[in-house]
């Protein structure tokens, strides 16, 4: 059957068509400006597929719910309703991680079984998306989901490989052609393909009450669904018991109520590398604002203690986890405009009593001296230890003057972790508490649902430099494509130690980013946190005041994004606009570029930029920087010279 579509502005019921339609076995779904088309199959089983302008994206996929005691519920459908809508809307977050109005442009349709299941599909101009939908109002045990998400021949993947359900989410993203992959082989999500020329990164949103997904591959142009199981036990590891647990798990995957909506699985289709970049679906997707008053939500930038290792020098005192040491990150925070500090693993008297602090640190003094300085004090603490009394501790937290939470080494996404995140966001937020989840899975829309949600790590970050040579330009360029799609990403740039690859050595105490100064300092244009790290030691930044005020004017938060210029895992060029004034970052991988910017995006006037590149003498010494101000118009264009693992950042008012 195909739909037929009009023009809509709203909310607007297109279609309902009831009982006859039990004979239809074919849909088809397209897109408000009709460049993607799905075709949706409920002939025996479930299946869908998408091509866009005509060309196959999604080759059929079989969907389906398997319950215990009912079986397959996407098997042998009869559909008792179809209904037909297209929805317009222009949406303000209540943060603004990319935008500050977001465009909702969508056409959906709605199959209902006579089972009382079904499943929704959505349209939209850059991805499609769907999920199942129950109405039965009882308990109900998931056995599996069924997924076999199929792609054209010789379909191109970046595959996060994992290899065990028990993850930080923080990995590479290795290029391969998907056919080669084969079970038990198995990624986390989000995952991108290219069939052909077309962007494909597929992932999740609004998972709630059920665990996160993985993809397995098959051998084939396609990959099928894996879940963890619901955790049946959960024992202290053995020499890691405040952190590391041995996890039992059952062979169901959730148990929950029938009359729900369960996650969206989304996938971003675009021919455009950019638009890639721009899509706001995980967000557009997820559950909408829950809390009443979300004013008091404030991002901004950290000075960050825990990579640098509380190196400060130059100082009369030892530094270390004292008093001491964090009044002088607080001093360094004021002196710069920062907005918090982080007293991460080590200011509680234990990593299991974290409502104490260590001897030598006087949190209500720090919390008294950080406010008399303008800045927020966000505390660390193990997901375990919080998870005992959360509700007490949490109370604590904000009756002490505490600006936030981070939260460290969940390494799982089950039920009971993923309702983890959800509980602690929305009890956080009774005692407006910010909250960054760290050591976990990657965003799925929870930061829409409870706006206090700041950001995640679930990335190969910066931190990784501390043990290893895994951060290359390559994988920092290949980020914005795949992880930050999903939604914001606390990576920890702003190292100031910078070498290339030969040059590069492994230090947990000193760290040294791989690739230029200009390429960190890009970073802050480039990846998105609305709780964005500045991870070096203060006293570096202080050896560096012409970087490090440049840095600081960076926000966190962004008016309005744009990507210049953008090809998958080679480079970058975003512009970003706060107020009035626009943020550019460029960052490429080993190849050394020229690009083009075009200020075409500028209003009337004539205006300043404030730019820091890399240096003539940057291939041979990566911490080389120039930075300069020049006169520019709109429709103005210059080239940027960006060397090999390097960068480009500009400031224009």
């Amino acid at each position: 059957m195909k739909l037929t579509w009009q023009a809509a502005t709203g909310a607007l019921l297109l279609g309902t068509f009831l009982a006859p339609l039990s004979q239809a076995d074919s849909f088809e779904l397209t897109s408000p400006n009709g460049e993607l088309t799905l075709d949706i199959n409920t002939d025996e089983v479930l299946q869908w597929s998408a091509s866009l302008d005509g060309k196959p994206a999604i080759a059929p996929s079989e969907l389906g719910l398997v319950l215990k005691g009912d079986g397959n519920i996407a098997s042998e459908i009869k559909v008792t309703s179809a209904d037909t809508t297209e929805v317009e809307n222009l949406l303000t977050p209540a943060v603004a991680h990319k935008n500050a109005q977001i465009k909702e442009h969508y056409r959906e349709l709605k199959l209902r079984f006579a089972n009382g299941y079904g499943v929704d599909f959505r349209a939209y101009n850059d991805g499609a998306a769907y999920r199942f939908v129950g109405e039965n109002d009882q308990q109900i045990v998931v056995q599996e989901e069924i997924m076999a998400l199929n792609f054209p021949e010789l379909t191109e993947t970046l595959f996060p490989e994992e290899e065990t359900l028990i993850s930080h989410y923080e990995r590479l993203y290795v290029p391969e052609i998907l056919a080669e992959i084969e079970a038990p082989r198995f990624a986390s999500l989000p995952v991108y393909f290219n069939a052909d020329g077309i962007n494909i990164l597929f992932t999740e949103s609004d998972l709630r009450d059920y665990p996160g997904l993985f993809v397995a591959g098959t051998g084939t142009d396609g990959v099928t669904a894996k879940h963890p199981g619901v955790v049946t036990k959960a024992t202290p590891m053995a020499g890691a018991e405040d952190r590391n647990q041995d996890i039992t798990m059952a062979k169901h995957i959730a148990d929950t109520n029938g009359n729900r909506t369960f996650p969206w699985r989304l996938a971003v289709i675009t021919d455009s590398d950019a638009e890639l970049v721009q899509s706001e679906l995980v967000w557009l997707l997820a559950e909408e604002n829950q809390l009443p008053d979300a004013s008091w939500v404030k991002p901004g930038r950290i000075a960050w203690d825990w990579y640098n290792a509380n190196n400060l020098f130059g100082v009369d005192f030892e530094a270390g986890l004292n008093t001491q040491t964090y009044k002088y990150y607080i001093d360094f925070a004021a002196d710069y405009g920062l907005e918090y500090v982080i007293l991460d693993e080590g200011w509680t008297k234990t990593t299991t009593n974290i409502v104490e602090s260590n001897p030598d640190m006087d949190i209500p003094e720090l919390i008294r001296y950080g406010k008399e300085k303008g800045v927020g004090i966000i505390l660390w603490a193990l997901w375990g230890p919080l998870d005992k009394d959360y509700q007490n501790i949490l109370k604590t937290y904000g009756e002490w003057g505490a600006a936030g939470i981070k939260i460290d080494f969940m390494q799982r996404s089950d039920q009971y972790m993923v309702n983890y995140y959800e509980k602690i966001a929305k009890e956080a937020a009774k005692h407006q508490l910010l909250v960054d989840y760290h050591g976990g899975f990657k965003p799925a829309g929870l930061r829409r649902t409870y706006p206090n949600v700041m950001t995640y790590e679930g990335v190969k970050g910066n931190e990784n430099n501390k043990w290893s040579q895994d951060i290359t330009p390559e994988h920092n360029v290949t980020l914005p494509f795949t992880r930050m799609v999903a939604g914001p990403m606390d990576f920890t740039p702003g190292a100031l130690r910078n070498a290339h690859l030969p040059q590069h050595h492994v230090s947990h105490f000193r760290p040294v980013s791989i690739g230029t100064r200009a390429h960190q300092v890009a970073m802050y244009a480039v990846y998105e946190s609305a709780l964005q790290m500045l991870c070096e030691s203060p006293s570096t930044y202080q050896k560096e005041p012409e970087v490090t005020e440049f840095i600081a004017h960076f926000p966190s938060v962004w008016d309005e994004t744009r990507v210049l210029d953008a090809s998958v895992g080679n480079y970058i060029l975003v512009a970003r606009r706060s107020g009035d004034a626009w943020y550019l970052g460029a960052m490429t991988d080993d190849t050394a570029r020229t690009l083009k910017v075009d200020f075409s995006f500028l209003g009337e006037g004539e205006y300043q930029l404030d730019l820091l590149r890399d240096g003539l003498n940057t291939e041979h010494y990566a911490e080389d920087y120039k930075r300069e101000q020049r006169s520019i118009s709109a429709g103005d264009t210059i080239e940027i010279n960006l060397a090999s693992g390097g960068g480009w950042a500009g400031i224009v008012r």
